[in-house]
């Protein structure tokens, strides 16, 4: 019997193996918390954020739903925006986030 993994091939080259499908969750929901933390901002705190115009609009549009469930489906939206985002662009989004007052 072939107990043989292909992740095996991977960390005998010395390669990087791919993040876990529990990693790649954990990092979803960051990024969808960070989404939600940007929701909460006031119009004028999001002027002073980097965002692109996509994200921006579809975060102003969070800010207008009432409803539960649209709210929800709205901030798995900002997130799966937010994966598209490189490092960078997601790491000034959190700096600047960093350097505002938490919101009320």
């Amino acid at each position: 019997m072939n107990d043989h993994k292909p992740d095996q091939d991977l960390s005998e080259l010395g390669l990087p193996l791919p993040p876990s499908k529990s990693q790649r969750k954990r990092e979803a929901t960051a990024l969808q918390d960070l989404g939600e933390a940007l929701v909460k901002r006031t119009p004028a705190q999001l002027q002073r954020i980097p965002l692109p115009d996509e994200v921006l609009a579809a975060v102003r549009s969070a800010q207008t739903i009432a409803q539960r469930g649209g709210r929800k489906r709205q901030l798995q939206y900002i997130g799966k925006l937010m994966r598209q985002l490189d490092e960078a662009e997601i790491a000034a989004i959190d700096a600047a986030l960093a350097t505002m007052p938490a919101p009320r």
